[in-house]
């Protein structure tokens, strides 16, 4: 199964897939999707739009993992990540509807590191050993989003209580 994993963000948003057949894991592909920051909002999210698709187009994952939006302090950044990752979900849904799936940071991070309070220098480091890297895929960003595609792939057949309904 190919998983598409994604860590939405309006400026920088990280996906990653990896290839799994059990509890055998590789590293297929990483990167982010960026927006600069002088461009109009329209234009950054038809920009998101795009660049998933070709994702998408490119790599033909079988079901696409997001990791949930969680902000305690600055709405104005909620509402405009939100609207990022809507944007990602409504190409992501129109390209495999009814294999889209979400896990809180917590529930990546416990998946991963086996502590959900765990730090991002933790959670890349699983990263890298959970799939035999010789370096850490980089940005953050791309680092996070190949972590939920692993949480996605070993959480089995009770992905299905995590499917966006």
């Amino acid at each position: 199964m190919r998983i598409l994993g994604i860590d939405p963000g309006l400026a920088t948003m990280g996906w990653g897939i990896i290839e799994a057949q059990g509890s055998d894991m590789s590293l297929v592909a990483y990167g982010i999707v960026s927006t600069p920051p002088d461009e109009s909002f329209p234009d950054r999210l038809l920009s998101i739009r795009n660049q998933v698709r070709q994702i998408l187009d490119t790599y033909h994952p079988d079901e696409i993992v997001f990791e949930e939006l969680f902000f305690s302090r600055n709405v104005t950044t909620a509402f405009t990540v939100g609207a990022a990752r809507g944007v990602a979900i409504m190409e992501c849904a129109s390209f495999a509807p009814n294999c889209l799936y979400e896990y809180t940071p917590m529930q990546i991070k416990l998946a991963v590191v086996g502590y959900g309070k765990a730090d991002k220098h933790q959670v890349q480091q699983m990263v890298k050993m959970i799939l035999h890297l010789k370096d850490t895929p980089k940005p953050d960003d791309a680092a996070d989003a190949v972590a939920a595609a692993i949480t996605h792939a070993n959480a089995g057949r009770s992905r299905f209580q995590f499917q966006m309904k």
